[in-house]
């Protein structure tokens, strides 16, 4: 049995940070909202307590039961976890005199104390939180002060019990990676050995018994999630993996021949459907953003259900689900408003009555191109930056011909052609072209032009929640630009967009 640590959510905004630091030390770790726990058994090695956005001192504030879990397990309480330890155990938590936000430098440290082993005076941690520990309970013992927080840490007496106001899952936080370490690996015993082959061969194994002999369907869409849930499906079941990869209209320039290829080189039973005239038949005179995202998502249904009823006696669906999907469905504060319709095609219909696989469901984004790694897939799947399920139809701003498909291709082509070919590729999150609804005046040769603006869009983000508009060269964009008016018919201005995210998304619609 898989050991792991449990992550008890308040709502933080940091929470899938902390999974994240911990499974960057081979430790298998899971989010569960605080009043819902799971069962506890021989695999929980201990426990997290997160942030959050309520204050101990609210009315409403989340009380979590920890009475399977304080003193029988390890326990390390996070800024509103910590707090919460306190106020409700015997001490006092009030608003503080400053608000404690930003770096922080820990003065005082025990550094006879396991969490602060190896941790050095004056670490910088990084403080995020209107209330302070005003007075502990009389069995809990400071370890851990800044100059302006006496309480930065403490631990139980005679329990594994921590508490920390301040955040060690956070980049700003110097040496905090180390203090999990020493939580997670020295106080609650765990072995590291949770790492992309060990998933690998584990999910091989589970997905073996747990098919059998049936049938499953999934459906490619070229990126890396789908790609990875497929290539440990063929590993398990072979050809009882029936693959369907549709091309709506709207994928990049020749990529449908190019990513069935490698599907076929791999070994994947794969089918390709050609539905581009469905699809931009639907869309015809479309323009809205929300209407454009819908009638793609259902269209993909129809042809998804009409190619997976031609498979006999299928049983089962296979999807690319990744954890933060699975954490936002039982979220503390339940799912967040939609903001794009896409991120999720809405499943399929109720008729199909299948049962439902999904691979990936444990993993992060970053821990899904290790696993695709450990699987030894080709760098052309793995690395390729993330695309929008409703593909170029909402890079196209207003309605969408076949003539405006052809031009944003060849743009898009000719800009990460070069984005490659000048080693830039790799160095940004995200890139594409936008087609823009205007026309501008422009001359070539003798004559006066009035034809398509095109916009240049490049981020970095490590997961795409945040983004900055990346700088990239002036050279390279003066070349490219010329590039693409000189050889894209009906383009005669090229910008570069450099907004970042927040405010402006990283797509347009």
């Amino acid at each position: 049995m898989q050991e792991k640590i449990i992550i008890l959510d308040f709502g933080s905004q940091y929470t899938q940070l902390i999974a994240r630091r911990v499974r960057e030390l081979n430790i298998y770790c899971e989010i569960h909202p605080y009043n819902k726990p799971p069962k506890h058994d021989s695999s929980v090695k201990g426990y997290i307590l997160s942030g959050s956005p309520f204050s101990v001192r609210d009315e409403n504030a989340p009380l979590p039961d920890l009475s399977e879990i304080k003193a029988q397990y390890p326990l390390l309480g996070v800024c509103y976890g910590a707090q919460h330890l306190a106020q409700n155990y015997g001490g006092e938590v009030l608003p503080s005199k400053h608000r404690e936000y930003g770096r922080a430098n820990l003065e005082y440290i025990d550094t006879q104390n396991e969490l602060f082993k190896g941790i050095k005076i004056n670490t910088q941690v990084w403080m995020s939180h209107g209330d302070t520990i005003a007075k502990l309970p009389d069995n809990y013992k400071i370890i851990a002060s800044t100059k302006d927080v006496k309480v930065g840490a403490y631990k139980i007496e005679g329990e594994t019990t921590y508490g920390i106001q301040f955040h060690p899952e956070v980049y700003h936080t110097t040496e905090g990676k180390q203090m999990l370490k020493n939580y997670v690996v020295d106080i609650c015993g765990c072995k590291q050995d949770w790492t992309p082959d060990s998933f690998v061969e584990t999910t091989i194994t589970q997905l073996k018994k747990q098919l059998g002999n049936d049938k499953v369907v999934l459906g490619l869409s070229g990126g890396v999630d789908s790609s990875v849930a497929a290539v440990l499906l063929h590993r398990a079941i072979g050809n009882k993996l029936h693959a369907i990869f549709v091309d709506n209209g709207l994928l990049r320039y020749n990529e449908f021949d190019d990513v069935l290829a490698t599907y076929k080189k791999i070994g994947i039973n794969v089918h390709g459907v050609n539905a581009k005239e469905r699809f931009l038949s639907k869309l015809k005179g479309v323009s809205d953003p929300e209407t454009k995202r819908k009638i793609i998502g259902n269209e993909f249904i129809e042809v998804f259900d009409e190619e997976a009823h031609k498979i006999k006696d299928v049983k089962w669906l296979a999807q690319g689900t990744i954890y933060p999907d699975v954490i936002e469905s039982v979220s503390v504060k339940g799912p967040s408003a939609t903001i794009k319709s896409h991120h999720n095609v809405g499943g399929l219909p109720d008729f199909m009555k299948l049962k439902i696989v999904e691979p990936l469901r444990l993993l992060f984004k970053d821990e899904v191109r290790r696993v695709g790694r450990a699987l030894k897939m080709p760098d052309f799947i793995l690395d390729r930056h993330p695309f929008p399920g409703p593909g170029l139809a909402i890079r196209i701003l207003g309605d969408i011909t076949a003539e405006k498909v052809r031009i944003l291709q060849e743009v898009d082509h000719i800009y990460i052609s070069a984005m490659k070919e000048q080693g830039l590729y790799h160095e940004v999150w995200q890139a594409g072209a936008i087609l823009l609804p205007v026309q501008s005046v422009g001359v070539m040769g003798d004559e006066r032009t009035y034809e398509q603006v095109v916009a240049l869009r490049a981020v970095s983000s490590t997961d795409g929640m945040t983004a900055d508009w990346s700088h990239l060269p002036y050279e390279f964009l003066a070349k490219v630009s010329n590039k693409i008016i000189n050889q894209v018919k009906g383009i005669n201005r090229v910008v570069y967009d450099i907004s970042s995210k927040p405010p402006a998304t990283i797509e347009w619609e």
